[in-house]
């Protein structure tokens, strides 16, 4: 509603779910809270978003076989972490791997609305990590924290998404090809 403060609804956020949801030992101080972190979303359903974005992510990504957050990659411009963000972890990921640090490896980002940072990184070798240079699977998100700026506008600039590269993704998918052109195929030494 047009009428509710996003003040009021973070204040509802926090009494009516965060606190009955989530125990008490988890929250202290340094808990940080992003409730509507761009802003109030008053125009919802089909006026604001009516899914015509692209096609299916299972089919711009990796058939059946990764976890996929449900974003469309085509249809979208680079600055739209669906895109950007896919790109980036599908070039963490492919690093990793030839880096030597693991023989496979997903690896998940999430972003919020208003945050230049993602909220989450994660990586996952499944089992396979090689613990190179002292690093446990655990270890290796501090270091893609450090070697990659994982910052939207970032990924746009370092994989050179503003370029117009874009029409070759439109078939056969964005990943797994050797374009020149597909600066998130191309292994980053770390």
């Amino acid at each position: 509603s047009e009428e509710v403060s996003n003040d009021k609804i973070s204040a509802d956020l926090m009494e009516h779910v965060v606190k009955p949801v989530v125990p008490e030992k988890y929250l202290d101080e340094k808990t940080l809270y992003h409730m509507n972190p761009s802003g109030r979303f008053v125009i919802g359903g089909p006026h604001s978003d009516a899914g015509l974005t692209g096609r299916k992510p299972i089919v711009d990504t990796y058939g059946g076989w990764a976890s996929h957050g449900g974003g469309a990659l085509s249809g979208k411009d680079a600055t739209k972490t669906d895109r950007s963000g896919s790109y980036a972890a599908r070039w963490i990921a492919k690093s990793l791997v030839a880096n030597g640090y693991c023989a496979r490896c997903q690896v998940q980002l999430s972003y919020a609305i208003g945050l230049s940072h993602p909220m989450s990184v994660r990586v996952d070798t499944y089992g396979t990590c090689t613990n190179k240079n002292g690093m446990a699977e655990r270890d290796l998100v501090r270091m893609v924290e450090t070697k990659f700026d994982l910052r939207p506008g970032c990924i746009v600039k370092e994989l050179d998404l503003r370029r117009p590269i874009m029409r070759k993704t439109a078939a056969y998918g964005h990943f797994g090809r050797e374009e020149e052109e597909f600066k998130w195929e191309k292994v980053k030494e770390i």
